[in-house]
């Protein structure tokens, strides 16, 4: 069966929250300790043991160790010039943890960046060209899929998905393009943007899906997700945090457990038609694996959506 033709899509968990977790070696961030892409050069085997162990959870798709590979968010470590490099040796990473495995797929993630057009932060073309170099690397290395996510700024959002679609047409390939927008606890993007007009504003592209990632738990984005069920045309995503972060004995923690997240999310797939799920900040495979117990035999709500 092809990614497409899958009734639920369940995503993987967290790659930054779960590389804490893990033993990472000093000498593999090279210098570049925070970049989370570089180990994908320097510590290969740690990604694909992270992949693995969402793969082994359950999970049917992973996304590529690349939310901050492109051009803009590599220069501040130096790297600006191994784009290429890095977006390859990553979906490699995931090809490899993905082996032994069936109906299995690989979803190029593509970050906000780390400056936003409507601040003034980065010119659109600057933008348009980051996106552009980024894409054709994920493309050329073979993922299944491309998601933009992390949203905060709809011209950002904007902007990466024409560029995304331009480079597609390109290269005459049709793949799902997922977007993926962060409303924040206050109920708006970071500027201030709600769903309605994030529903508004996407409409005309030729989306996969549209939904949520991070910001906020489950129980935060219930009135979001009621809303795209019931305007938003094609498949929703909800790709939550688990709970607001607490800090705890000077850790950070996320508290929601997995059997907690894994019901709420059932009801999403259940009530509001929900049908691609995974986890973001702090979720670990043990997120994932009851997540994939709860949906179980389940098939997401069919909705009719109001014109």
């Amino acid at each position: 069966m092809t990614f497409a033709d899958q009734p639920i899509l369940i995503f993987d968990g967290a790659c930054g929250t779960t590389l804490q977790q893990m033993v990472v070696p000093d000498d593999a961030w090279a210098g570049c300790e925070g970049c989370n892409e570089v180990l994908n050069l320097h510590a290969p085997e740690i990604i694909v043991q992270m992949h693995k162990s969402m793969y082994e959870a359950g999970a049917m798709v992973v996304e590529t160790d690349t939310f901050g590979a492109s051009r803009v968010v590599l220069a501040e470590y130096g790297l600006q010039d191994q784009v290429k490099e890095i977006n390859h040796r990553a979906v490699e990473n995931a090809r490899k943890a993905m082996a032994g495995f069936s109906d299995r797929y690989i979803a190029g993630s593509i970050g906000p960046g780390t400056k936003l057009p409507s601040l003034g932060h980065i010119e659109v073309a600057e933008l348009t060209a980051a996106t552009r170099e980024q894409a054709e690397a994920l493309l050329e290395a073979g993922v299944d899929c491309l998601i933009v996510e992390t949203c905060q700024d709809l011209l950002q959002t904007k902007t990466a998905l024409i560029t995304v679609f331009e480079v597609l047409a390109s290269a005459k390939l049709e793949l799902p393009v997922l977007a993926s927008v962060t409303i924040e606890q206050q109920g708006t993007m970071l500027l201030g943007t709600d769903i309605a007009a994030v529903v508004a504003t996407l409409e005309p592209y030729p989306l996969f899906s549209l939904g949520l990632n991070c910001a906020t738990g489950p129980q935060d984005m219930t009135s979001h997700i009621h809303y795209l069920s019931q305007h938003w045309p094609g498949r929703i995503s909800c790709i939550p945090n688990q709970g607001l972060p607490e800090v705890v004995g000077g850790q950070t923690v996320y508290p929601l457990r997995p059997a907690d997240y894994a019901a709420q999310m059932h009801r999403f797939v259940t009530e509001q038609g929900v049908s691609i799920v995974g986890g973001c900040c702090g979720t670990g495979p043990e997120h994932i694996a009851a997540l994939v117990n709860e949906l179980e035999g389940v098939r997401p709500l069919e909705r009719e959506v109001s014109a």
